[in-house]
């Protein structure tokens, strides 16, 4: 018989927003406590950045906040974010952090995020589950909103 997964302790919205890519970025993200209908957000910002560093930033950030093994339903717009959890990190890992490129083994690219990510990750039971970008998703629309407020803010005060 098959075993039921336990249900997510902790459900970790996240998105990353860049004006340009590269150029200026924000990334954000909202933790739920379901159970006891706590909930946290942050965001920040970079002045050159890339769109996927955003997303693999707001994912760190937020399972940075964990104290204790979890077991953490994340929800992205990012496919670049929950495939590379699911599908590409072991193969990296096992080459090296490297990954194919016509052929041939090459850095893989936002290793230190990446490599970040793994570290956390192996902490918790992470679960991906991925929502269409802009198309009314509540909480993927508030970490949206939050990563393109903390980017134009940069801009603001030309730190950018």
């Amino acid at each position: 018989m098959a075993r039921v997964r336990d249900a997510a302790e902790v459900v970790l919205f996240t998105d990353g927003a860049c004006s340009g890519n590269p150029g200026p970025g924000g990334w954000a993200y909202i933790l739920r406590h379901p159970e006891s209908g706590r909930e946290s957000s942050d965001s920040g910002a970079e002045p050159q950045t890339t769109n996927n560093r955003m997303e693999l930033t707001a994912v760190v950030e937020g399972l940075r906040q964990l104290k204790r093994p979890t077991v953490v339903e994340l929800v992205t717009d990012s496919v670049y974010v929950g495939t590379g959890l699911s599908e590409w990190l072991p193969k990296w890992k096992q080459q090296g952090w490297r990954r194919r490129e016509k052929g041939r083994l090459v850095p893989v690219k936002n290793e230190d995020l990446w490599r970040e990510l793994d570290r956390l990750a192996t902490a918790h039971d992470v679960r991906f589950t991925h929502v269409a970008g802009h198309s009314g998703h509540p909480e993927n629309e508030r970490c949206d909103q939050l990563a393109v407020e903390a980017y134009r803010d940069l801009q603001r005060r030309g730190a950018v």
